[in-house]
């Protein structure tokens, strides 16, 4: 056997593995990774300056952390070995809620992706996009932890394939530290009056948020006609229009007027409200969702 031969097949081989690994990685994971990599191009991470003092709450050790962040009196307490975590710190993480509502599994064409597929994709791509960045991010309401690196992302992962998200079209109010980031995305078709509550609850104490609608192409146009049967968005039970071409205008308006309310209400309490349909690029969306987050961390 030759150097070279056994070179050709020790290449093959590693190229048989490679193509193995590959093919058990998640299709979600490999296109979210694909989205953040193609966004981190024209992105730059930031540098953390200057650290608060002010206790917000002990967690438990993670890898990747510092061992100087570790408060030894509370570990020995007990088996765990857990980290010091300042208000300064949690304040700095990003939350993410993704819409998990029956009306986010809506696609308007056989190959098309759902609300729901799109939603899911921005949000590990923006996890992952924050990770390489230095910042540290949680799944709302999963009683996750604010943390960095790829077991964060990995563990966002599992839950959203394994429906451990909530199912709610509105997230509930939780308790989170003063001046925290969220990001809420879903399809925000709920009344402008419970999103208002809503973006109210977290405002109120000073947290500062995006709110990132995603519809489906066919929920913008309407573009139906003749005698149609339509399932309510929320399993609300079945309703039949004939002459649907005769309320596109009629519904243009609603729906443009339902999104200038949501805008207003981010406007009010100094969100950012932002767009964006299942059939345009998802990298375009990361990178404007990306930029707004960026400055509201940096402010």
């Amino acid at each position: 056997m030759s150097p070279r031969w056994r070179s050709a097949a020790s290449r093959g081989g590693t190229h048989h593995r490679a193509e193995q690994l590959a093919a058990a990685l998640p299709p979600l994971m490999v296109a979210a990774e694909r989205v953040a990599s193609t966004v981190s191009q024209g992105v730059h991470g930031r540098r953390r300056v200057g650290q608060g003092e002010t206790f917000w709450q002990f967690r438990r050790y993670e890898f990747g952390d510092s061992v100087q962040l570790i408060d030894w009196r509370q570990s020995a307490k007990s088996d765990p070995v857990y980290v010091r975590e300042t208000e300064w710190e949690a304040a700095q993480s990003v939350w993410i809620w993704r819409d998990g509502s029956p009306s986010m599994e809506f696609g308007s064409a056989a190959d098309a992706e759902t609300k729901r597929d799109r939603a899911d994709l921005l949000v590990l791509a923006l996890a992952s996009l924050l990770i390489r960045g230095g910042e540290r991010v949680a799944l709302l309401e999963t009683g996750m932890i604010p943390a960095s690196g790829r077991a964060v992302l990995n563990r966002m992962w599992a839950m959203i394939e394994g429906g451990q998200t909530p199912a709610t079209s509105l997230p509930r109010r939780e308790v989170l530290p003063r001046y925290a980031r969220l990001v809420l995305v879903g399809d925000f078709l709920s009344p402008l009056d419970d999103i208002a509550a809503t973006v109210d609850g977290y405002a109120r104490r000073g947290l500062r948020g995006h709110l990132v609608q995603v519809l489906d192409p066919a929920e913008e146009r309407l573009p139906y006609d003749g005698r149609i049967l339509f399932d309510g968005p929320e399993a609300e039970g079945e309703v039949l229009i004939s002459h649907v071409e005769s309320l596109r205008q009629d519904y243009g308006r609603e729906l443009a007027a339902h999104r200038a309310g949501i805008e207003a209400i981010a406007r009010r309490f100094g969100w950012s409200f932002m767009t964006h349909r299942t059939d345009h690029s998802p990298e375009q969306a990361l990178m404007a969702l990306y930029l707004q987050l960026s400055e509201s961390l940096h402010a």
